[in-house]
């Protein structure tokens, strides 16, 4: 466990290197990694969620990939397709399966919901099985397998919104915001001056899969475990949800949000030092695993109300 506390310092460590401040993207991102889950990045553009993601990449000596998603965009772009060649030896031709960017270790799908849904569809079943299927054959992704997308928000002119099969997929949505003004003004010193060193990798491929390896292990009372649960359960608008949840939501949480929850708690507090996960951890992670995963209906839209407003309302419905 000390181990994965260690590996977070030397990590952060190397990232501030291009990243001014983003203390808590940072650590979501940690989290994710680590509990092996998929991480959307929301927010206006010109906030470093890519160079945030590419760095990553680097500190961890992965193979990475960025695919720009364009409203042009088709799924055999991302997948791979077939492609007919010449056989020297016979004269012969053969189909030769040609794989896309999205056979790497750690995928950047960048504004990913500038592509329509038929293309973001594409990346389902490698986010949820690892692995691609194309040209009638199943191809295995290397472990680790990690997509983190980035996302303008969606009122920008030229969007389309994310299927929530394909949302529910992301163990969490982190929402970037602003830098304070001494952080910009650090960001302007910084890319206006001569280019620094760029991180150092401080983990390899069997180091980052040996310390996934330790965050199912970290311990979780059924309490806790419960705590995570109720969460989840009291999102959806059915008898016995809070009476803002009834009002404001078409769908709530499904069971997966229960399970990221858990993972997220675990994650959390190992990359802090601790040896087991409480419900300050479950309480923690609740709006990043959570804000994604709720519909709001016509009625929320038509107020104004958001899923930060409907996650405190949860919160204060279910108490430790």
């Amino acid at each position: 466990m000390k181990a994965l506390a260690a590996a977070r310092g030397r990590i952060e460590e190397e990232l501030h290197r291009r990243i001014v401040g983003q203390d808590e993207v940072i650590e979501l991102l940690l989290i994710a990694l680590f509990a092996r889950g998929h991480g959307l990045f929301v927010g206006v553009p010109g906030l470093a969620k890519t160079l945030l993601i590419q760095s990553l990449a680097e500190v961890l000596s992965l193979d990475f990939n960025r695919i720009q998603f364009t409203p042009d965009l088709m799924p055999s772009d991302i997948t791979g397709t077939d492609v007919l060649e010449e056989v020297p030896e016979t004269g012969g031709r053969r189909f030769r399966f040609v794989r896309g960017p999205i056979f790497t270790n750690i995928l950047l799908a960048d504004e990913i919901n500038r592509t329509p849904p038929k293309t973001q569809a594409a990346l389902l079943q490698a986010m949820a099985e690892g692995r691609v299927t194309a040209g009638g054959r199943t191809h295995s992704l290397e472990a680790p397998y990690l997509v983190f997308a980035t996302q303008n928000p969606i009122e920008q002119e030229g969007t389309y919104p994310l299927p929530e099969a394909q949302l529910d997929r992301f163990l969490i949505q982190v929402e970037v915001g602003y830098p304070s003004e001494e952080e910009e003004i650090e960001i302007v010193r910084r890319t206006t001056a001569p280019s620094g060193e760029p991180p150092s990798p401080v983990l390899d491929r069997e180091e980052i899969l040996a310390l996934q390896e330790l965050v199912p292990r970290v311990p979780i009372a059924d309490h806790v475990v419960g705590h995570a649960v109720a969460l989840a359960r009291a999102s959806r608008p059915a008898e016995g949800a809070p009476d803002t949840i009834r009002r404001y939501l078409a769908f709530g949480a499904g069971p997966r949000a229960s399970q990221a929850l858990v993972l997220g708690a675990k994650a959390r507090a190992v990359l802090q030092g601790r040896f087991t996960a409480e419900i300050d951890d479950v309480r923690a992670m609740a709006p990043s695993v959570l804000r994604h995963r709720l519909v709001p209906n016509f009625r929320a839209e038509a107020e104004a109300v958001t899923p930060a407003t409907l996650i405190d309302a949860l919160l204060e419905h279910v108490k430790p």
